[in-house]
């Protein structure tokens, strides 16, 4: 991903003070741990990556809106979105191990026994200083634990940013490559959405708007934009869309070799997404945007 990089808490605060200074009217953070391990404890813990980046953004920069990514893939040493336990072992449901289940053996993602790291992970975010809450792990419902536990802890003001469409997609490669975030063993399909079923996306986000989500997201945007205009059809509140890295990558990669002229697909991509209905987009383009809308 040309330009984009992993930055270091201080260099994160520059990076959205050149960001604030171009009109980007917020960011959304992402962690990469020092370490690993099968409970995600550096997505939760109040000195967390991301709690730290937070309250120093906070400091230096306090009208930029900051969105927290609520996800534990990065923070787990196998590379899911959940709790992990292999089917038939004797370990009790969400027991820390020290060895994950290898490739080619039965797993499974404990749906439940991860909706209470989530909630904590949302909490301490809040208390660090993150104004929405993004849950982007698709395990079922999350989005009213999340709300009770903000809710409980006297956030009730925290508004939440469901990623309810979130397609298993081959475009999110070059993030999870950069996040070291790809499975170690299996794949998401599980617990992430069937790109052919629209049907099955709209149950998804009527689901978390009962459950309390006040927008909702979209995941990739282009390849999905038919997902974006049938969303905003159907459901008043803001809606979503992440324009993901495997999106940007090819862009990058067809502008270094001269085959587009790059300016204008960053905008005509874009404008294809706002088009589509889209009301918030997540983009790594947003200060190029904000250049060229100058």
């Amino acid at each position: 991903m040309p330009g984009v990089f992993n930055l270091s808490v201080d260099q994160a605060v520059r990076e959205a003070q050149e960001a604030h200074a171009l009109g980007v009217p917020g960011v959304i953070l992402f962690g990469l741990p020092e370490k690993k391990d099968e409970v995600a404890t550096g997505a939760w813990e109040e000195n967390g990556i991301v709690q730290r980046a937070a309250r120093a953004i906070k400091t230096e920069v306090p009208e930029m809106l900051l969105i927290g990514d609520v996800c534990l893939c990065e923070y787990m040493s196998h590379g899911h979105c959940g709790i992990v336990e292999g089917v038939g072992s004797a370990r009790p449901l969400g027991a820390a191990v020290a060895n994950p289940p290898l490739a080619g053996t039965d797993y499974e993602i404990l749906n439940d026994a991860t909706l209470e790291l989530l909630a904590r992970t949302s909490v301490s975010l809040a208390r660090a200083g993150i104004d929405i809450i993004a849950p982007s792990d698709m395990m079922d419902g999350r989005v009213a634990a999340i709300r009770k536990a903000l809710d409980e802890a006297g956030f009730e003001n925290t508004p939440i940013l469901s990623y309810a469409a979130k397609f298993a997609s081959a475009f999110y490669g070059p993030f999870r490559e950069a996040a070291d975030s790809a499975p170690q063993f299996g794949d998401r399909r599980s617990y992430q959405m069937d790109g052919a079923n629209v049907r099955e996306a709209m149950r998804e986000i009527a689901l978390d708007i009962e459950e309390g989500a006040d927008m909702v997201m979209i995941k990739p945007a282009m390849p999905y934009l038919d997902v974006i205009a049938a969303a905003c059809q159907r459901f008043d509140l803001p809606i979503a869309a992440y324009q993901v890295s495997g999106e940007y990558a090819m862009i990058e990669a067809a502008a270094r070799n001269n085959w587009i002229d790059r300016d204008r697909v960053i905008m005509e991509s874009l404008t294809s997404i706002r088009r589509a209905g889209a009301s918030i987009i997540l983009t790594y383009y947003a200060k190029d945007a904000a250049k060229l809308l100058a």
